[in-house]
């Protein structure tokens, strides 16, 4: 009986210094850079992501670069055709005594004024840029009521009325296409280049006779005919008590801006009519005042001439969605090497972020000299073709590189639809994400992480 415990006691130690003495396995011998090989490769990855993101920074200031350009030939086209215009007025400026030996000045705006104008807008070109320009031809009418000089505590002695004059603000003077003139009281008047006071640094002005009545100045009823010239923009200021203003054009993007939007408008495919009424209530400056204590320019309001198509705002839209191109790209790159245990160098992988990273200076050369939509598809085919081949050879299967080709065709879709789409950008980008997150995830339950 003890001999067989014995026996047994014996056999249980063998069995035992045998399992502790088991060959290790063909993993737990390999060095830690093999045992950990794609886990390595994945980090490195990542770090060549962000590294290329370098290039995309470089393209970023290029777009900037060329923006700058545009804004100077916008600049050398204005200089010469006159810039963006603002009409002010017009404005009764009434000069008087204060004390022996200084004056100042009494402002008076019209009751009823009414802008019917008419815009010619052309495109003018400098190099390669575009530049919106126009033409206008306006129609000033309205009226001014009884002035009350005593409201604005002035003695009546004290006035210069043989200096009095009638202001109208124009923004910038080289835009003047006509000799101006105002119909005052039916009587034929010339204006003359500059006005005499800060609240309208730039304009023409035109002396007017004024008389008494009773205890106030008689007001009058003007019409000026006014053509003139600008670029981008045209605006007007809201000096009536009553301010109408009615516009028309054969420009069909119309942008309209300031501190009021047209009560009408109608945009069609032949042009744009739009209308504005706006009453001193809605404003923060009185009809008449002395000295300049008040700024006209507030509620300034009109129309911008919108340019259609903005390649440089669309490009720059484009690059910031450059990380989810390259990094998506990388990640299906890498599934390949876990699925077909084939090997992508890192150079390669450079060079295809290369050529991704080379798309949007293809992008912004193209969108400077053609549509935007088609410099995005000419970019993408001649990207996608160049990709295509070469990941055809790098795995040597034409398979392959077609499956690479058509993955950067949809994400270049989807990125073009984002783009076009501002107003739901966010909305699609984010449901596309979760699309892409959730296709990812699929693919990656093939690979078997532990064999790794």
């Amino acid at each position: 009986m003890i001999n067989i415990e014995t026996t047994n006691r014996n056999k249980n130690m063998e069995e035992q210094s045998s399992f502790s003495q088991k060959p290790a396995s063909d993993t737990d011998n390999k060095p830690f850079f093999k045992r950990y090989a794609y886990g390595i490769k994945a980090i490195l990855i990542g770090i060549l992501v962000l590294l290329l993101l370098i290039p995309t920074a470089m393209i970023m200031s290029i777009i900037s670069e060329r923006e700058r350009r545009q804004s100077e030939a916008t600049g050398e086209v204005s200089a010469k055709w006159g810039d963006a215009q603002t009409i002010t007025g017009p404005v009764i400026v009434i000069p008087y005594v204060t004390k022996p030996g200084e004056t100042s000045i009494a402002l008076f705006l019209p009751d009823k004024l009414k802008i019917n104008g008419e815009l010619l807008p052309e495109i003018r070109k400098r190099g390669i840029y575009q530049v919106a320009v126009y033409s206008s031809h306006l129609q000033i009418n309205g009226s001014f009521s009884a002035l009350d000089v005593a409201g604005l505590n002035i003695p009546r002695e004290n006035l210069l009325l043989k200096d009095a004059y009638l202001a109208v603000g124009v923004t910038d003077m080289r835009g003047i296409g006509n000799q101006a003139q105002v119909q005052w009281n039916g009587q034929t008047l010339i204006f003359n280049p500059g006005v005499t006071n800060v609240l309208l640094p730039s304009g023409m002005q035109t002396k007017i006779p004024l008389a008494f009545e009773n205890d106030s100045l008689n007001g009058g009823t003007f019409s000026i005919n006014l053509d003139l010239r600008g670029s981008g923009e045209v605006s007007f200021s809201p000096v009536g008590k009553s301010t109408v203003v009615e516009l028309n054009s054969n420009w069909t993007h119309p942008s309209f801006d300031g501190a009021f939007l047209p009560n009408q408008h109608n945009v069609h495919k032949k042009g744009f009519a739009a209308s504005w009424q706006v009453s001193h209530l809605n404003r923060n400056f009185p009809q008449s005042w002395t000295d300049k204590k008040y700024d006209l320019h507030t509620a300034d309001f009109g129309v911008k001439l919108f340019m259609p198509v903005d390649g440089y705002q669309q490009s720059t839209r484009a690059v910031k969605y450059a990380i989810l191109i390259i990094g998506l790209t990388f990640l299906v790159f890498y599934f390949i090497e876990l699925l077909k245990h084939y090997t992508v160098h890192p150079l390669q992988y450079i060079l295809i972020g290369l050529a991704l990273c080379i798309f949007y200076t293809l992008l912004i050369a193209l969108a400077e000299q053609l549509n935007f939509s088609i410099a995005y598809c000419i970019s993408a085919l001649l990207t996608l073709g160049l990709v295509t081949i070469y990941t055809a050879s790098v795995f040597r299967s034409y398979r392959t590189g077609a499956g690479i080709g058509g993955i950067l065709l949809i994400l270049y879709g989807f990125i073009y639809v984002i783009i076009r789409s501002e107003d739901q950008a966010l909305l699609m980008g984010s449901l596309g994400l979760f699309i892409i997150l959730a296709v990812v995830m699929y693919f990656s339950r093939k690979i078997k992480w532990g064999e790794l």
